[in-house]
C-alpha cells in the first residue's frame, strides 16, 4: 500500500507531502490545477517514462520519495531479495532529477538501477490513465491482456523457449544445407585435386631439398674438371709423389745431419697426413658430383610439379600437405553431409513437435481463460449499469510465433440484439470507461498488495452511471488501495479520503498544492463540482445528500 508521497521542486510543485490511507482515496480540483503533475511525479519515482523536463524552474534538483507498506509475502520482497536490496515491512523509493537531466534512484537508501525500480513498480502500483482505453482499442494488445488474466507466464515462457529452439534448429539446418550445396558444387574439383595431391604426395621441406639438389647437379659439370685437375695435382704424380720423394731422400741422410732434419721430416709427415685428408674430401666430392643425366631430369620434373601444384591452389609448396588435408576434410564432410542433414532434420522435427505441444497447451489455457474472462466481465458490467452489454473474447488460429498461434480480439455488444464489434466502433466514450474499469478489475483480481490508480476513469459518464462507477470503486477499495483522480461529484462523494488539488499564483510564481479535506470542506468541494464557480446553498445541500451513506 502507498503510505506517503513527498515531492520537492517538481514542475510547479515546490514541496508537497501526502499521507495516503487504505480504501478509496479521491483527488479533485479544477482543470489545470496540477493533478496530472501529481501523477507524473509518482510515475517518476516508480521509474515510468514521462516528461523529459520535471525540475521546477529555478531549482537545481527535483526529488520524489514514495513510502510503501509491505506484507512479508508481498511480491516486492522477492524483487528486493533478488536485487540484493534490504527487505522489510517498509519500502522507501527515492529518485532525484538534476536540471541537466541526470536521474538517480534509491531503494531503502541504496542506489539502484532503473530496471530494478521498474520491476518494483510492476508489483506496487498500476495506473489507469485517461488514455488507457487505447490498450482496449488496439487488438494487438488483447492477447497480452488475456495472458495476464490467465496468469500463464510460465507456459508462455515455455512456448517462447520452444519457438527459439525451432528457429535455432531451422538456422542450423539451413546453414548445413547451404554448406553442403556449396561443397557439392565443387565436388568434382575437390576429388580431382585430392587425386593429384595424393599421387604427388609432396613432403614438408621437399621443395627446398629438390631445389638444392638441382642447383648442385647443374653446377657439377662446370666444376668437375677443375676438381679433377686438383685431384691429379695432389696425387702420386703430383704433390704426393714429390713429397714422398723428398721425405725418402731426407730420411736417408738424417742420421748424418746430427738431428737437424728431424723437424723437417716431422713437418713433412704432418703435411702428408693433411694431404691425404684433402684427397679424401676431393674424392668424396667427385663421387657426389657423379650422377646420371636422367636423375637431373627427374629432380627437375618433381620440383616443377610441386611448384605448379602450389601455384594452382595458391599456397606455398610446404603448405600443400595441409591443403590436401583441408580438401580431404571437405570431401569427408560431403560424404557424411547427408547423414548430418538427416540428423538436423530430425532435430528440427523434434523441436517443432515440442513447440506444437506447448503452443497447443497455451491455446487451451487461453480458451478457458477467455470463457472465464467473459463471465467475470458480465459480473462486473452489471453493477456499472451495463447489465445488457455482452463482452466476448474471440480466439482464432493465427500464424505460429514466439507467443503461440492465437489471434485474440475483444468484442462487445452494448444492447440486446445489436451486432458485436470492436470496442472503438460499438462503445461510446462513457461505455469505454466502464468497459475499461470492468476489465481492469478482472485483470487485477487476486493481486495482493497492489495500489490501483484511476485517472478520470469516470469521464463521459454522469448521474446514476457515475454513481455506479463510484460504488464499484468503493467496493473494490475494500480489498485494495484505490486512488482516483475525478471530476465526478458522485465518485468523489464515495471516497473514504478526499484531497483537493489547488493552484496558486504568488508574485507571478505558480505553484500547486494538495490539501486534505475534512467533512465540511468536502461539502464545499463537492458543491463546487456540482455547481461550478458559484457555490449555492442548494449545491451544498445536494453535496450533503451525496455524502450521506
Amino acid at each position: 500500500m502507498l503510505r506517503a508521497l513527498e515531492i520537492r521542486d517538481m514542475l510547479i510543485i515546490e514541496r508537497l507531502e501526502l499521507a495516503f490511507q487504505p480504501g478509496l482515496n479521491v483527488l479533485t480540483g479544477e482543470t489545470g490545477a496540477g493533478k496530472s503533475i501529481l501523477l507524473d511525479s509518482l510515475g517518476f519515482v516508480l521509474g515510468w517514462r514521462g516528461r523529459a523536463e520535471l525540475v521546477r524552474a529555478g531549482a537545481d534538483q527535483g526529488e520524489v520519495t514514495a513510502e510503501f507498506d509491505l506484507t512479508p509475502e508481498h511480491p516486492a520482497q522477492s524483487v528486493l531479495a533478488e536485487a540484493g536490496l534490504p527487505t522489510g515491512e517498509t519500502l522507501i523509493l527515492r529518485r532525484t532529477n538534476s536540471k541537466d537531466g541526470r536521474k538517480t534512484a534509491y531503494v531503502n537508501d541504496r542506489r539502484c538501477s532503473g530496471e530494478v525500480l521498474r520491476a518494483l513498480s510492476d508489483v506496487l502500483v498500476e495506473l489507469h490513465g485517461q488514455h488507457d482505453d487505447r490498450g482496449l482499442l488496439n487488438p494487438r494488445g488483447h492477447r497480452q491482456l488475456l495472458d495476464q488474466f490467465a496468469n500463464c507466464s510460465s507456459l508462455l515462457d515455455r512456448v517462447r523457449s520452444d519457438w527459439r529452439a525451432v528457429a535455432a534448429a531451422q538456422k542450423e539446418l539451413q546453414k548445413a544445407e547451404t554448406a553442403l550445396a556449396a561443397v557439392r558444387e565443387e565436388e568434382e574439383f575437390l576429388r580431382h585435386a585430392l587425386g593429384e595431391l595424393d599421387q604427388l604426395d609432396p613432403q614438408q621441406g621437399e621443395d627446398q631439398e629438390l631445389d638444392a639438389k638441382r642447383r648442385l647437379m647443374q653446377s657439377a659439370e662446370r666444376i668437375r674438371d677443375d676438381i679433377t685437375k686438383a685431384h691429379n695435382a695432389l696425387g702420386s704424380d703430383g704433390a704426393e709423389g714429390s713429397m714422398d720423394d723428398a721425405a725418402r731422400w731426407l730420411d736417408d741422410v738424417a742420421n748424418k745431419a746430427e738431428g737437424q732434419l728431424d723437424a723437417p721430416l716431422a713437418a713433412l709427415s704432418r703435411a702428408l697426413n693433411e694431404l691425404a685428408e684433402a684427397q679424401q674430401g676431393i674424392e668424396s666430392c667427385m663421387q657426389n658430383l657423379s650422377f646420371d643425366t636422367s636423375e637431373l631430369e627427374m629432380t627437375e620434373e618433381r620440383l616443377f610439379a610441386i611448384r605448379d601444384l602450389a601455384r594452382k591452389h595458391n599456397v606455398q609448396p610446404d603448405d600443400l600437405g595441409g591443403f590436401a588435408q583441408t580438401v580431404r576434410n571437405k570431401i569427408a564432410d560431403l560424404d557424411s553431409g547427408s547423414k548430418n542433414i538427416s540428423a538436423l532434420r530430425t532435430a528440427l522435427s523434434d523441436a517443432q513437435t515440442a513447440y506444437d505441444v506447448s503452443a497447443g497447451k497455451l491455446s487451451e489455457v487461453r480458451r478457458k481463460a477467455g470463457a472465464k474472462l467473459d463471465r467475470a466481465m458480465a459480473a462486473e458490467l452489471a453493477p456499472l449499469k451495463m447489465e445488457r452489454a455482452v463482452f466476448a473474447t474471440g480466439i482464432e488460429c493465427d500464424e505460429a510465433g514466439p507467443e503461440g498461434r492465437d489471434l485474440v480480439a475483444f468484442s462487445v455488444a452494448t444492447n440486446p440484439g445489436a451486432p458485436a464489434g470492436a470496442l472503438n466502433k460499438i462503445a461510446s466514450g462513457g461505455e469505454l470507461s466502464r468497459f475499461l474499469l470492468a476489465l481492469k478489475v478482472c485483470l487485477t483480481a487476486g493481486t495482493a498488495g497492489l495500489t490501483l490508480i484511476f485517472d478520470e476513469i469516470d469521464r463521459g459518464v454522469g448521474g446514476a452511471t457515475a454513481d455506479a462507477v463510484g460504488r464499484r470503486l468503493a467496493e473494490l477499495s475494500k480489498s485494495a488501495q484505490i486512488l482516483v483522480v475525478t471530476h465526478s461529484p458522485q465518485v468523489a462523494a464515495l471516497g473514504g479520503h478526499h484531497w483537493r488539488v489547488e493552484k496558486n499564483v504568488i508574485n507571478d510564481v505558480t505553484t500547486s498544492n494538495v490539501v486534505p479535506l475534512d467533512q465540511v470542506e468536502r461539502v464545499d468541494e463537492i458543491a463546487r463540482m456540482l455547481a461550478g464557480d458559484r457555490v449555492t446553498d442548494a449545491a451544498r445541500e445536494a453535496a450533503r445528500a451525496l455524502l450521506t451513506p
